[in-house]
């Protein structure tokens, strides 16, 4: 049973259960009158249901950070009021003074609910400066998989390395896309979805990686990217990506982001000068005497003066290094 489909069965138990105890108090004054009181409890259960939905953004952190503003607003009414007090003037003004007192307190509470949630939890400690909120450890927080980065293939092999820590979490979305690919007429997209619906399935059956699927509403007309970034700002958690421009968009927002294409520039290896190594040579290179090898991140290698060992394993010495349009292009030469 799906998260959204729980909430519904516990909200119905509730309504039912409010509408019954309210029609057993009634029948408690009075027997004739039970299905009044069985209205009053499916009225205040509705409109706990109501407000419920209306707060459905509403995190625990989220409840927690409004409490404690909620609590900064009252102090600083109560300081404001004391003021007015010994000042006199409630004395003198009763009924003016009480509609003061209830305005400061409605006011201060209120302005303080909301700063506290527009705030960022290492804002608190300019309140208490000795006091440090527990910052969650990066590898510990929850990471959203884009439908790139699903369809990419190379997310079960990192998990099962163990260079993912947390929850990898599908929103709802991303899933349906996904299947929307699979079920395309379209060659290419029906393999590339299939093969991030198996992938995620491949996760998930390992029982190694918590895989989950996040449901969550947004309002019309929101474009992929802003749903990924709404999304990740309301749950706390990261965006694992290789859409440059989503990673741009996040970061201005302050979410932390890991693109696969940042890490698989930053895991290939340094070839400097003199570097001494061993490779293939596959084919011709551009000028006559040129042969061409690979290093297994892909980075081409031109050998001069090797046209005559391709085909075989040859230990080449690096000359230097050009880069390109289309990449870094490695100079070699035979070593002797």
């Amino acid at each position: 049973m799906s998260t959204a489909a729980l909430l519904n069965v516990i909200r119905m138990f509730f309504l039912l259960l409010a509408g019954f105890i309210g029609a057993i108090v009634a029948m408690g004054e009075a027997t004739h009158i039970w299905w009044f009181g069985a209205i009053l409890g499916l009225g205040f259960a509705s409109t706990l249901i109501v407000l419920d939905i209306m707060l459905r953004r509403l995190t625990f952190r989220s409840f927690s950070h409004g409490t404690f503003g909620l609590l900064i607003g009252l102090l600083c009414a109560w300081l404001v009021t004391r003021i007015a007090t010994e000042a006199g003037w409630v004395e003198q003004f009763p009924l003016a003074g009480s509609i003061f007192n209830l305005a400061v307190f409605l006011g201060f509470g209120f302005i303080g609910v909301m700063l506290a949630l527009r705030s960022k939890r290492e804002e608190f400690s300019l309140l208490i400066p000795y006091v440090r909120f527990r910052q969650d450890a990066l590898q510990d927080l929850p990471t959203l998989l884009d439908t790139n980065i699903i369809i990419d293939g190379r997310i079960p092999a990192i998990c099962e390395a163990g260079f993912l820590g947390g929850a990898l979490v599908v929103p709802r979305f991303v899933l349906e896309e996904l299947q929307k690919m699979a079920d395309s007429s379209d060659e290419l997209k029906r393999s590339r979805g299939r093969r991030g619906l198996d992938g995620l399935n491949a996760m998930k059956a390992t029982g190694k990686i918590d895989v989950a699927v996040r449901d969550e509403s947004f309002e019309s007309g929101l474009s992929f990217d802003a749903k990924m970034v709404q999304l990740a700002d309301l749950m706390g958690a990261r965006i694992l990506t290789n859409d440059a421009n989503l990673g741009k968009v996040a970061r201005l927002k302050g979410i932390s982001v890991l693109n696969l294409n940042e890490l698989s520039i930053a895991l290939k290896p340094i070839v400097s000068p003199g570097d001494e190594l061993a490779l293939e040579l596959v084919k011709e290179g551009r000028d006559d005497h040129q042969a061409v090898g690979y290093l297994p991140d892909g980075t081409m290698i031109v050998v001069n003066h090797a046209k005559r060992c391709i085909g075989s394993l040859q230990n080449v010495v690096v000359a230097g290094a050009v880069q390109t349009n289309a990449g870094r292009l490695i100079f070699a030469e035979l070593k002797k």
